[in-house]
């Protein structure tokens, strides 16, 4: 007698609520194993031999073979892990937040020169504050668990400001953000370059596949200068061959004249680079009057500049791994996007 025919007569001999409960863990159990093991028997009374169960959901005919054995034997209980007997498992929850802890940190915190993390210095750590030694590939499946990922470090520069002073600051900046005075609008400014030669970002490959961006090699750059409203949303721009207080004053100039912000108080939030504090600007400044307010942030807090979420997502959806040739391919891709954002939206538009 064949396996499929002895596990045929098996499932026979359960009971109809008893079937129904395995075909349905098969689908929706919590664990991957316990899953794996319905499946198989599911398979196997569709009448699928062990090779095509092989194909269809990837695991070892040997599985098969096992499984189908132990389900012959013991019944729907023998498709149990039967592991469970083993004695308590080796991750605990405590062991969990260790590693956790250790994750958040740096080697160097436990005595180690190496400044990140691996899974084996991670086993290693844990080892050395529990007692507990696992493999590997628990610390991986661990890690998954508690969602953790390996990714890229965001570089930052400290404020070298007294955190006080810096607080107060911010503070200030986001009442006039969320509060402006009457008669008046709040909006956060800032400067973006626009490089010929693409930014590479990460994209979805196939296995096997390393996509590649072919680059004109001599680069070409042009400026945006940008200010984005804190109430609307709304963004106003104007470009530039060069990044200098030209280009500023030409932004505080278009905005002056704008019709949106006629006869209002514009109160400008930016960071302190130099362009927005040179002699130009301080000449200009006389000729604006009252009617434009300067608000800057402390030094090195990009992240409380709000337009530069918006300068992230310019290069998400145009010029990272673009395949423009020229500027004069590119920029026209920059201004189409900006005008989606200018009306508060965000869409992927089509290629013309």
């Amino acid at each position: 007698m064949s396996i499929v025919q002895e596990v045929g007569r098996k499932w026979k001999g359960l009971s109809r609520s008893v079937q129904r409960w395995v075909m349905n863990e098969a689908m929706r159990g919590e664990d991957a194993g316990w899953r794996m093991r319905c499946k198989v028997i599911r398979n196997l009374v569709r009448g699928e031999s062990p090779t095509q169960i092989h194909r269809i959901l990837g695991c070892a005919r040997s599985h098969v073979y096992e499984v189908a054995g132990k389900f012959v034997e013991h019944g729907v209980e023998g498709l149990e892990d039967g592991r469970e007997s083993n004695g308590s498992p080796k991750v605990t929850t405590e062991y969990a937040i260790i590693v956790l802890a250790a994750v958040a940190g740096s080697p160097t915190d436990h005595g180690y020169e190496r400044p990140t993390w691996t899974q084996e210095l991670l086993v290693l750590v844990a080892e050395e504050q529990t007692g507990i030694q696992v493999s590997t590939t628990t610390m991986c499946r661990l890690l998954a668990a508690c969602r953790v990922r390996h990714g890229r470090p965001k570089p930052r520069v400290e404020c070298p400001w007294p955190k006080a002073r810096k607080t107060r600051r911010l503070n200030a900046i986001r009442r006039l953000a969320e509060e402006p005075p009457l008669n008046s609008a709040v909006l956060y400014v800032d400067e973006v370059d626009v490089h010929l030669n693409p930014k590479i970002g990460n994209d979805w490959m196939l296995e096997g596949q390393q996509k590649q961006v072919l680059t004109p090699g001599q680069n070409a750059k042009h400026y945006l200068a940008g200010a984005l409203d804190a109430i609307t949303g709304r963004l106003q721009w104007v470009e530039g061959p060069k990044k200098t207080s030209a280009l500023f004053i030409a932004l505080v100039d278009h905005l002056l004249a704008c019709r949106t912000y006629l006869g209002q108080t514009i109160h400008l939030v930016l960071d302190n680079f130099r362009i927005h504090s040179s002699r130009a600007v301080a000449a200009a400044q006389l000729r604006w009057g009252d009617r434009v307010q300067l608000h800057f942030l402390p030094p090195y807090c990009p992240d409380h500049n709000r337009i530069e979420r918006l300068w992230k997502d310019l290069h998400d959806n145009v010029t990272r791994n673009h395949h423009c040739r020229s500027l004069n391919e590119l920029l026209p891709k920059v201004r189409s996007y900006l005008h989606q954002r200018r009306r508060g939206s965000h869409s992927y538009p089509r290629a013309a």
